[in-house]
């Protein structure tokens, strides 16, 4: 192969990468028709017909609901508010536990402190990155009310397993779906496994609609508890006839008619843009899987992957180099990428300082959580040297590229002992 591009060689990747656009002539006509109709929300935070919204937010909760083969889906402004909501249906409260893995965006772990309760982390696997089963029994107490799975990258986690041990344990299994939509485990979508499910709809994601997201669940009451927390359910407790009030201080989580409409031609959609993701990520895995020191994404037996990150995992003393020098290589040769994802989340100062809600160290200080360096080895060896992915959602990539890619890869692993002399630096 050629003079790598870090040395003056010419690129593998001749151009850069264009992003990925979703947005075309269906959605802009439909946010044209909800302007016309001059609805721009159709929520009111009182009792009354309109407190579950529109008819656009209605009825995309109706089509979402059937697309995923759910009972009740319900709309929120963002993955995060989900989360927040189904944190609160759950009935966490002032030092209840909350099992979450630490490799995740930080909402996950900082959901359950909106209701008093103490992220407890548990380890992933090395292979799919999500939550290790065995890693969560080990942190099963009896204050523990919930667990958090996310299906990172979007490769499920071990969504049956986990939702067995959450109901022999009486407690409920959220899934952070956010990066996973019509990935699969056993027949089953993700994000419909567990008690309650999230889903992303923030603008790099699969489905979008700038921002928003779903929480979906086959439980009445879980669906009703979310809508109270969505839109200021403390106005609207005798209406419903609700008597038990626990965590329905509401919110305004609420979704426009605008984003519903978007999200109705997004969803109907959705295979199209998955499925051009997933093509890109097969090809980059048939073209560079068998290469010493790098794994590609591992698809466990019964799962689909919906690859929301093409990540693959580096082996140094197998490759011979440091991550960092094979990432500078890469980067020199147009190949776009990022290395180690998130530090775990532990190790952020609000974990580190045990300080969240107030200045006395509220909630933590009703427990006694172990957030030190060390707690999650998986993890913390994926960001500090292993870890590189492609965000597959960010670029619009045509088979050519796709080929230039693998190309920019194999080149850089066929000249990495011309690594070895180059500086010591941190990986970008």
């Amino acid at each position: 192969m050629t003079k790598l591009a870090l040395f003056g060689g010419e690129p593998a990747v001749r151009e850069p990468l264009q992003p990925y656009r979703t947005m075309s002539v269906r959605e802009r006509q439909a946010v044209i028709d909800v302007i016309d109709a001059d609805c721009l929300s159709g929520f009111y935070g009182s009792w009354g017909n309109q407190f579950l919204g529109g008819p656009k937010v209605r009825a995309f909760e109706e089509a979402w609901a059937m697309r995923f083969d759910c009972r009740h889906a319900v709309t929120v402004n963002s993955a995060t508010s989900g989360l927040v909501a189904a944190i609160g249906a759950a009935g966490v409260g002032p030092g209840d536990e909350v099992i979450v893995p630490p490799y995740t965006m930080s909402a996950t772990a900082i959901a359950p402190l909106a209701y008093g309760g103490i992220p407890i982390f548990a380890d992933i696997e090395d292979e799919t990155f999500c939550l290790d089963p065995a890693a969560v029994r080990l942190a099963l107490t009896p204050r523990t009310k919930a667990i958090i799975a996310v299906n990172l990258f979007g490769h499920p986690a071990r969504l049956h397993e986990l939702r067995k041990l959450a109901d022999e344990s009486g407690i409920v299994l959220i899934e952070d779906n956010a990066q996973g939509p019509l990935a699969k485990e056993h027949g089953r979508y993700a994000g419909t496994i567990g008690h309650i499910g999230v889903f992303s709809l923030n603008y790099h994601k699969h489905i979008h609609t700038g921002e928003g997201g779903v929480c979906v669940t086959d439980d009445p009451d879980l669906a009703r508890w979310i809508q109270l927390i969505r839109n200021h359910g403390e106005n609207v407790i005798e209406g419903f006839g609700i008597e038990d009030i626990t965590n329905l201080i509401g919110f305004n989580f609420r979704m426009t008619e605008l984003s519903a409409a978007v999200g109705l031609v997004q969803l109907d959609q959705a295979d199209e843009h998955v499925g051009r993701r997933v093509k890109l990520a097969q090809a980059l895995s048939a073209g560079l899987d068998g290469l010493e020191g790098i794994a590609v994404p591992a698809v466990r037996p019964g799962c689909s992957h919906v690859y929301y990150v093409w990540a693959a995992r580096l082996d140094e003393a197998r490759l011979g180099v440091s991550r960092a020098a094979f990432s500078r290589a890469l980067a020199a040769e147009g190949f776009p990428h990022g290395v180690g994802y998130v530090r775990p989340l532990y190790l952020l100062p609000v974990f580190q300082k045990k300080i969240a809600i107030g200045r006395h160290g509220f909630p933590f200080n009703l427990g006694d959580p172990d957030y030190s360096k060390g707690l999650c080895p998986v993890a913390e060896c994926l960001y500090e040297r292993e870890l590189l992915g492609l965000e597959v959602c960010a670029h619009d990539v045509s088979e050519t590229q796709a080929q230039q890619l693998i190309d920019a890869m194999r080149k850089v692993h066929a000249h990495r002992v011309e690594l070895k002399d180059l500086p010591e630096f941190e990986d970008a």
